[in-house]
């Protein structure tokens, strides 16, 4: 299943298929892929935190361009589509607000009967919902949290409740009043096993931080975390590699 950036969104059969590969309209880019099965609900996640469901096998096919989300759903005015999510109902994911405040949630927490979803992530005032990251695992992981500003921190998973809804625990400690007037705030967070790399991801070539390095960042869940060395401050995301 692969929705767009504008919340268009269409389904393909097979795995292999690049969804940057695909056809889409002018102005429009890939924005989010999941794979699964055509007898599983695709659930949907939006800015607002908002969640909603749909039979796979309803959605349109990817030979055409797809179809706007918003023929099926109803999200609140000026909510985006920013995720999509199969599996089975106890796979877990990392439900977060780019406030720095989050929780874990069973995939089957956001299955949700109605075209106007159901409220799942709390987000506060002036922020917005992150993309959920699935949990693989929890044995020994770690959640990495960066912010615009170029703050990271690491802490294990273990620190951070699974609930079913609301606004969750703080990640990152970052001032209220910053996240609304969009000074500061949480640009994304990722999983992050003992043997893996983290790549930090902005302008050009991708700044890796080994698990020998990384671990010079690793705090208590809430902390400020530690600034990013010169040079790799400016972060569009972060994602964890063998």
């Amino acid at each position: 299943i692969f929705i767009s950036s504008k919340g268009w969104v269409r389904s393909a059969k097979g795995h292999e298929i690049d969804p940057t590969s695909l056809n889409y309209k002018a102005g429009d880019e890939f924005r989010a892929a999941a794979i699964g099965r055509s007898n599983q609900p695709a659930v949907f996640f939006d800015t607002t935190g908002r969640s909603y469901s749909l039979p796979a096998h309803t959605l349109p096919s990817a030979r055409g361009q797809g179809e706007p989300l918003t023929g099926k759903l109803n999200p609140p005015p000026g909510a985006e589509f920013i995720s999509v999510m199969m599996g089975e109902g106890e796979q877990s994911f990392i439900l977060a607000s780019d406030a720095g405040y989050g929780f874990i949630a069973p995939l089957a927490e956001l299955f949700g009967k109605n075209r106007a979803g159901k409220s799942v992530l709390s987000v506060p005032k002036g922020s917005f919902a992150l993309a959920p990251k699935p949990v693989s695992t929890s044995e020994n992981a770690y959640i990495a949290v960066v912010s615009n500003t170029g703050y990271l921190l690491i802490f294990r998973l273990a620190e951070l409740p699974q609930l079913t809804k609301g606004k969750g625990n703080k990640l990152m400690n970052i001032v209220a009043s910053k996240v609304a007037t969009r000074e500061e705030y949480v640009k994304d967070v990722a999983l992050l096993l003992p043997n893996q790399s983290l790549q930090i991801i902005g302008q050009g070539k991708p700044f890796v931080l080994k698990p020998a390095d990384w671990r010079n960042f690793i705090g208590s869940r809430a902390q400020r975390g530690s600034k990013l060395p010169r040079g790799c401050r400016t972060v569009t995301g972060l994602k964890a590699s063998e």
